[in-house]
């Protein structure tokens, strides 16, 4: 079963996929799915490879933008920025446990200039506490309106 979490009309998090939730996300109008997870974080993930394969199978695009536990670097926010950007439907990211994807989303749209309260209060509707990035969303927030 799906763990898909709504973030925005646009973007879902999600904790790891495999293979058969793909269908599931294009069902829910997903057409770009978002790698966060480095490969061979922990002996039970599927391989980004597999997910790759399902989903340009299913008729989704796919990029990998892994983050791995040393933190986020202005160059994976803007991809993440890019891919959402560019995307001409919903986005399904996801993580081991889905909080890595939310954050770098958070990042985006802070990056964008959205107000840090407001992406701290729909990550925590949504089931994730993005406090721990509060300072790195208002430093990007404040960034944008200079």
């Amino acid at each position: 079963m799906s763990d898909f979490r709504t973030l925005s009309d646009s973007m879902l998090a999600s904790p790891q996929i495999t293979p058969s939730d793909l269908q599931d996300a294009k069902e829910q109008g997903v057409t770009l799915v978002v790698n966060n997870r480095p490969e061979g974080e922990s002996p039970d993930q599927t391989p980004g490879a597999e997910i790759e394969a399902a989903a340009r199978a299913a008729g989704l695009q796919y990029r990998a933008i892994p983050i791995d536990h040393s933190g986020f670097s202005l160059s994976q926010v803007a991809a993440m920025d890019e891919a959402l950007t560019a995307a001409e439907g919903k986005v399904l990211a996801y993580c081991r446990s889905g909080t890595r994807s939310t954050f770098l989303w958070a990042l985006a749209q802070a990056r964008r200039g959205t107000a840090p309260a407001a992406l701290v209060a729909t990550a925590s509707a949504a089931g994730y506490d993005i406090s721990p990035i509060a300072g790195m969303l208002q430093q990007l927030a404040q960034a944008r309106s200079t």
